[in-house]
């Protein structure tokens, strides 16, 4: 009985500590839009941290990596545009 209740207890430490730790660098994340640093790479760790925990979380983290993939798609094309010129 007392390994159920330490697994448990473990359980909810991890759970919360995803949970502070996604989110610390979320908003580390978000504070990099606004000033100088790899928002780009902060943005979508802190989402697939939380994402374990929350499903709301995990929405987000796949239309970022939708916008992402367009993102990158139009800038190859206007490198594309610029080598042929």
């Amino acid at each position: 009985m007392k390994l159920i209740k330490e697994a448990k207890i473990m359980q909810q430490l991890k759970t919360k500590a995803i949970s502070v730790l996604g989110g610390i660098i979320l908003l580390i994340g978000i504070i990099f839009l606004v000033l100088p640093g790899p928002a780009i790479l902060f943005i979508p760790v802190g989402l697939a941290l939380l994402s374990f925990e929350y499903p709301a979380a995990k929405k987000w983290l796949r239309k970022y990596q939708r916008y992402s993939s367009k993102a990158a798609g139009k800038m190859d094309g206007v490198v594309r545009k610029l080598k042929r010129a």
